[in-house]
């Protein structure tokens, strides 16, 4: 595994296992996470806060189906399932695109459909 895809897999464990240290971890300071229609946050603070919110009852179930790099480019397929806190259910497919940097996620954008 490619120490680009290794930092990818890390940030995803993080999140399964709710380690805000893990993901932060994975991150350049000036990330830009990008999920469209829902928001745009600029800096490794800005994420830390987007995370903190923890809408999720438990640790949610993330499946990693395709695992693909190219340059400095790793596309993440997968499936992710969780119970809200408002008694929703998450149910989804998603794709993340992380655009790297010295080992370090410096972008990412989230695409995500309900299944």
């Amino acid at each position: 595994m490619t120490s680009n895809k290794y930092t990818v897999v890390s940030y995803i464990e993080g999140f399964r296992t709710y380690d805000h240290k893990k993901i932060l971890s994975c991150l350049a300071e000036d990330i830009v996470w990008d999920m469209p229609g829902f928001f745009h946050l600029i800096g490794k603070e800005a994420f830390d806060k987007e995370i903190e919110k923890n809408h999720f009852i438990e640790n949610p179930e993330i499946e990693i189906i395709s695992l693909t790099e190219e340059n400095d480019t790793v596309v993440v397929e997968g499936k992710i399932t969780c119970n809200f806190r408002s008694g929703d259910l998450l149910n989804a497919a998603f794709c993340d695109v992380f655009q790297m940097e010295n080992g370090k996620i410096k972008k990412l954008t989230s695409y995500q459909m309900t299944r």
